[in-house]
């Protein structure tokens, strides 16, 4: 028996083999891990669906997958639910009175559109395994079922999978009439850097092509404006050393990234249009009620944008340790694909390692992005008198087909002044 990639999560259908744990001879038991898998950003293990003998290793690292292709084969005792059907198995048809067992049926990862079928010898005529309802309703709608991978024991159809297939259809003449409204790609003249000197060609990992993509996207279908100012910090900075102990009683750290998303949460309240994201027709505004902002992380592998729930509602204290957690994560590769998804404001952090303003790019389907820079002491004037005083850069990229830039004006000036006139008592533990 095959053990093959299931469905692993909604719109995502491949990998890449990033760790391969078993092999040939190997002894498994079913729920073990046997490879990992990187897809976009996340990496997400991939269990054995059965219990045996590893009789042979379809895969290596680096190799890219699909659903429903081959991990490993094995040998084990008796059916399983999640191992591959023998070639001559058919699905059931009409429910009927038992008779002698029938091999199970793979469970589908999901009804899958087969564009071009290939005919099956082994069962000529036989009618698609499904309720008089669902016949009825895929004969209204025009729909072969012959084409509709049923989940059900035996290849069964049901209501879901009918769905399903009517949603690919819809996906899949979607992508079909994409192109037409797209510019044409930009070729590139290869050259050959070799006629120069010596080089070396290193592939790109499959995390940074992720982000090339992204970035290209962005780049491509935003028009963005930067907006710019500077928070006078000093303040903050001596609260964060004065509740230092506290904090790390606590078994975390207050910094300036957990204190200035306290204070971006209320300003996001205020400026709603900046916490929502513009729909696929460009013809509406989805407002979020929800405050889930993502958090830039530098890793050795390539940024990555793990979300952190509900700032909105969370303490100075209880925002600090999340910070911490998931950019250990992030860093650790132990980042899920959930933990990528639903942010609706992001904030990149470069402080810590240097420079002053830059041009965040705007994380799609987002409509706005803070940046932070490294601050620095400058003279400032106050009160008739120059002090030195601690300034941080900010820079806030926007989508200006949903904020203006007097919008943009407006919400960083009351994010400086949220950040300047910041209340001591959110800080207490």
């Amino acid at each position: 028996m095959d053990i093959k990639l299931p469905k692993l999560g909604e719109g995502a259908d491949s990998g890449v083999v990033v760790n391969l744990f078993v092999k040939e001879g190997d002894t498994i038991e079913k729920g073990q891990p046997i490879i990992d898998l990187e897809n976009e950003k996340a990496v997400a293990s991939i269990p054995a669906t059965v219990s045996g003998k590893v009789t042979r290793i379809y895969v290596k690292n680096g190799d890219k997958l699909t659903v429903g292709q081959k991990i490993i084969g094995v040998d084990e005792g008796g059916k399983a639910e999640g191992v591959a059907p023998a070639a001559t198995e058919a699905p059931a048809a009409e429910p009927a009175p038992k008779a002698e067992p029938r091999p199970q049926r793979t469970a589908a990862p999901a009804a899958q559109v087969q564009e071009e079928p290939e005919p099956d010898a082994t069962k000529p005529d036989v009618a698609a395994a499904a309720s008089p309802t669902i016949r009825r309703l895929a004969a209204d709608l025009g729909i072969d079922l012959a084409r509709v991978r049923g989940s059900e024991r035996g290849g069964r159809i049901v209501m879901a999978d009918l769905r399903n297939y009517i949603q690919q259809l819809q996906r899949q003449a979607a992508k079909a009439v994409a192109p037409a409204a797209k510019p044409a790609p930009i070729v590139v003249e290869p050259v050959d850097f070799a006629k120069w000197g010596p080089i070396t060609i290193t592939p790109l990992s499959p995390l940074r092509q992720v982000i090339g993509r992204r970035m290209s996207e962005s780049w491509a279908s935003v028009p963005r404006v930067t907006q710019f100012d500077e928070a006078d910090v000093t303040s903050l900075i001596a609260l964060s050393k004065k509740y230092a102990e506290a904090y790390a009683s606590k078994g975390t750290r207050l910094t300036l990234t957990g204190i200035t998303l306290k204070a971006l949460v209320a300003v996001l309240q205020k400026h709603p249009t900046f916490n929502s994201s513009l729909d696929p027709s460009g013809e509406n505004l989805i407002l979020k009620s929800y405050h889930h902002v993502g958090i830039a992380v530098d890793t050795p592998a390539g940024l990555i944008v793990p979300v952190l729930r509900d700032v909105d509602k969370k303490s100075l204290v209880e925002i600090s340790r999340d910070l911490e957690e998931l950019a250990k994560k992030a860093r650790d590769r132990k980042i899920s694909s959930d933990d990528l998804k639903g942010g609706s404001f992001t904030v990149s952090n470069q402080g810590g390692i240097g420079g002053g303003h830059f041009t965040p790019v705007v994380n799609l389907p987002e409509v706005a992005i803070l940046g932070m820079g490294r601050g620095a002491i400058k003279p400032v004037h106050r009160e008739g008198r120059m002090e030195f005083r601690n300034l941080l850069p900010l820079a806030l990229s926007y989508d200006h087909r949903v904020i203006d830039g007097g919008q943009a004006a407006r919400f960083i000036v009351d994010l400086v002044k949220a950040l300047e006139n910041f209340d001591e008592a959110l800080v207490k533990v």
